[in-house]
């Protein structure tokens, strides 16, 4: 299954990008690579829903979440993370304050799908 991908939600094109249960590895190869994708996109077009849900960190990794998030932001409509306890809210801080992009946190896919599409 392709972990970068877009898919559809109540007529909206909304750009999945599953970090679900990545290693630190993967999180950090698929956090270099999704911003290929989204800078293909017109400017301010992107829904964007990350779920993170269980996967692992380490700072290396952590650090490319940041910087992916950053370089989105021009194509980014709106955004919305899932996220279990495996994220402290710092390193979410730390994403918002680096990226200068408001990201709201939701428990599952359902709950930030539902703010994407309204």
């Amino acid at each position: 299954m392709d972990r970068v991908r877009f898919i559809t939600d109540r007529d909206q094109r909304i750009l999945l990008v599953d970090f679900s249960d990545c290693s630190p590895e993967e999180l950090a190869e698929m956090a270099a690579s999704a911003p290929e994708v989204i800078a293909q996109e017109p400017a301010g077009s992107v829904l964007l829903l990350a779920d993170f849900s269980r996967a692992e960190f380490t700072r290396e990794a952590f650090e490319r979440v940041k910087i992916g998030a950053a370089l989105n932001r021009p194509h980014v409509k709106r955004s919305a993370w899932v996220v279990t306890e495996n994220l402290p809210k710092a390193l979410q801080d730390s994403v918002r304050s680096f990226s200068a992009r408001e990201i709201p946190i939701f428990a599952t896919r359902e709950e930030a799908l539902d703010y994407l599409v309204s």
